[in-house]
C-alpha cells in the first residue's frame, strides 16, 4: 500500500511548512509556506548565505533610512526564498507581512502590495502567491481591500470560529486555522485528556470551520496548520489543504497504513447559521474566548521576535 503521504495527496493538497528546499524536493508538496520563524532558520542555513548577501546589498543600493534598508532586506531575502521554493512546487508560495502591522490595516496594505510588485519584478505573477496576514480585524480588512485587488490571502494565526466568519465574509482566498497550538492551550489551562485524535479541539475546531464554510457554500480553502502529531493531521483527511513541517511529513511517508478520508465537502453540515460579523461583534466574540485571544496575542508577540531576531542577524 502507498504511504499515508501518498494517500493522504489524494485526499488533500498538502503544503510544505518549511523553508528547506531539501525537504520541500524530497516530499514534493504542492505549496508551500513561510513565515518569520522559518526565515529565521532559513537565514542560518548555507544553502540561503547568497540570498542573504544579495539581499543586503540590493537594500543597500535603494539608499534610505536604516530602518527602510533594513526593512527592506528583509522583504528582498523572503521574496527571494519564495521564488526559489517555487522553481520546486507547482503551486504556491506564501510570504507573510510583517507581524509588528498586524494592528495596521493601511501599513499591512502597503506592505502586501510592495511585496507582490517584488514577486512580479522577478517574473513571478501575483497568482502564484498568497500574502500572510493575522487574523486581526485590522487584517481581516485589508485582506478584503486587497482580495478585490487581485491579490490572494492567507489569514493565519486563526485559533476562533468568529475570525473564520470573518475571513470568509471578507472573501479571503485561505485561511491557516491552527491545531497544535489550540491542543496547547488546552492542555496547559485545562484537565483535558485527548484519548484519540478526534478529541482534540484543534482537530474539532478546523472541522467545525471546514462544515461551515461547505455547508454556506465558501469559496475560502480551509488549510490546518501547527501540527503537534500526525494523529492530528490524519484527522483532517480531506480537509482542502494541510501545511506540514518536514518531520511529520517524514512520519508519513514512512507509514502504510491505511488512510481513511475524514473530511468530505459532500458530506458536510453544520447547525451554525451563515453570519457576517461586524467589528464590535468580532472582538467581543474574540473577547469570549480566552484561547483564541491568547494564542493569537501570543502569536503575534513570537513572530515579531523572531523578525528582530532576523534584523539582527542581518546586521551582523
Amino acid at each position: 500500500m502507498n504511504s499515508k503521504l501518498e494517500q493522504l495527496k489524494t485526499m488533500t493538497d498538502v503544503v510544505a511548512d518549511t523553508g528547506d528546499i531539501e525537504a520541500i524536493r524530497r516530499f514534493q508538496p504542492m505549496d508551500a509556506t513561510t513565515n518569520p520563524s522559518l526565515l529565521l532558520k532559513a537565514a542560518a542555513l548555507p544553502h540561503y548565505a547568497e540570498l542573504l548577501q544579495n539581499a543586503k546589498h540590493w537594500a543597500s543600493a535603494q539608499g534610505g533610512s536604516d530602518a527602510e534598508q533594513l526593512a527592506n532586506c528583509c522583504d528582498r531575502f523572503a521574496v527571494d526564498v519564495g521564488c526559489e521554493i517555487l522553481g520546486i512546487v507547482p503551486g504556491r508560495i506564501s510570504t507573510e507581512v510583517d507581524a509588528r502591522l498586524s494592528f495596521d490595516r493601511a501599513a499591512t496594505i502597503t506592505r502586501a502590495r510592495k511585496l507582490i510588485g517584488m514577486y512580479e519584478q522577478a517574473g513571478i505573477g501575483r497568482e502564484r502567491i498568497l500574502i500572510k496576514i493575522a487574523s486581526t480585524w485590522e487584517g481581516v480588512c485589508a485582506a478584503r481591500e486587497l482580495e478585490r485587488e487581485g491579490i490572494n490571502c492567507n489569514l493565519t494565526l486563526l485559533f476562533g470560529f468568529t475570525q473564520a466568519v470573518a475571513c470568509a465574509d471578507a472573501g479571503v482566498f485561505l485561511i491557516s486555522p491552527f491545531v497544535g497550538r489550540i491542543l496547547d492551550w488546552h492542555l496547559a489551562n485545562t484537565d483535558l485528556q485527548v484519548l484519540k485524535p478526534q478529541d482534540d479541539p484543534g482537530v474539532q475546531s478546523v472541522s467545525r470551520i471546514y462544515d461551515y464554510y461547505k455547508q454556506h457554500g465558501y469559496q475560502t480553502v480551509v488549510m490546518g496548520a501547527s501540527f503537534r502529531n500526525t494523529g492530528e493531521i490524519e484527522a483532517l483527511a480531506g480537509c482542502d489543504r494541510l501545511t506540514i513541517s518536514p518531520p511529520l511529513l517524514e512520519q508519513l511517508a514512512a507509514d502504510t497504513a491505511a488512510l481513511p478520508q475524514q473530511l468530505d465537502a459532500s458530506k458536510a453540515s453544520s447547525a451554525t447559521p451563515r453570519h457576517t460579523p461586524d467589528e464590535v461583534e468580532f472582538r467581543y466574540q474574540l473577547n469570549a474566548d480566552a484561547m483564541a485571544t491568547e494564542k493569537l496575542a501570543e502569536g503575534i508577540r513570537n513572530f515579531v521576535a523572531d523578525q528582530i531576531k532576523l534584523e539582527q542577524l542581518i546586521r551582523g
